[in-house]
């Protein structure tokens, strides 16, 4: 196989394994009902607790953070908490196909952010790119039907507000790498720090006392588990691995197809189904998805041959 090639296979490989969360969340809220705030709770302390352990034994030098640092890091962990809490209860209000289409709009929210945060540019064609995003998040979650606004309120704010914050997750991560921070050992602090958040929202919450919903069930405990270890940490350490062998933009243009992996596990296991405007909205959005980072490649392309 040559290097292109196992790079295009891992990162396909790592978007598949990205695609199920949303599959694995749905099947735990509605299967064993578990409480959406309990379940990002587990799943983020699992995820951080299997790194930490990882560092632990292979690579004690990841623990090592400039204490300069800690602030930022547990800020960034707030941030995520949030952005976990609103996704897991979009899947549980909305499905999987559509809350992960809802949470593909996050780069249209990220430029928006960065426009108006850090000040970088937004042309005519991120502005019609942003445009052609949102237009499709409101086909996916239904807010152009009135009847959808009376049956599930709380499930199209929730689905775009989980866009914004993911959004807000994403400028953190692009602020860490600017730090020198390794991707491996913020992504362990961050999930740290989100968990702890967590327990304090499900103290706040009542849900203390259910923090066990699973109690002896094998099977559950073994899929949030698997939650945490699988999409969570192997789609991302796939990701980054295909990185090693392709150029950022053919990875990340490989990755814009999480959602179409949802949508088609989501028809397969969990018998979801697409109105015919859901899949005209996450063609819009996924189209908007490619072409900002086409746009973004051409900018970043054409700055560097200017400093040449």
């Amino acid at each position: 196989m040559s290097r292109l090639s196992r790079g295009y296979a891992i990162a396909l490989v790592g978007t598949v394994i990205w695609s199920t969360t949303g599959i694995l969340i749905r099947y735990l809220t509605v299967h064993y009902h578990m409480p959406p705030l309990i379940l990002a709770f587990w799943r983020d302390l699992f995820a951080s607790g299997s790194m930490a352990l990882v560092f632990l034994l292979f690579a004690r030098r990841l623990f090592r953070v400039p204490s300069n640092q800690l602030r930022f890091l547990l800020i960034y962990g707030f941030i995520l908490s949030v952005f976990n809490s609103l996704w897991t209860f979009s899947v549980a209000l909305n499905g999987a196909a559509v809350s992960t289409v809802l949470a593909y709009s996050s780069p249209a929210f990220t430029a928006l952010l960065a426009w108006r945060l850090l000040g970088e540019k937004l042309d005519r064609a991120r502005a019609g790119v942003i445009a052609l995003s949102f237009i499709g998040c409101i086909f996916v979650a239904g807010a152009h039907d009135p009847q959808v606004w009376r049956l599930n309120p709380l499930g199209i704010i929730t689905g775009i507000l989980s866009g914004v914050a993911f959004a807000a997750y994403s400028l953190m991560g692009k602020s860490a790498s600017n730090r020198g921070l390794n991707s491996w050992t913020a992504l362990c602090y961050t999930f740290g720090f989100a968990a702890l958040f967590l327990l304090g929202y499900n103290i706040v919450s009542g849900q203390s006392g259910n923090l066990f919903w699973l109690k002896d069930s094998a099977e559950g405990w073994g899929l949030l588990f698997l939650l945490a270890i699988g999409p969570t940490l192997g789609g991302y350490g796939l990701y980054t691995l295909s990185l090693n062998y392709l150029p950022a933009a053919a990875a990340n243009l490989i990755a814009s197809l999480e959602p179409s992996f949802t949508a088609a596990q989501s028809y397969l296991l969990l018998d979801e189904r697409f109105t015919l405007a859901q899949v005209g909205g996450a063609l819009l959005v996924i189209a908007s998805v490619i072409l900002l980072r086409i746009i973004e490649d051409r900018r970043l392309a054409s700055a560097s041959l200017s400093q040449e």
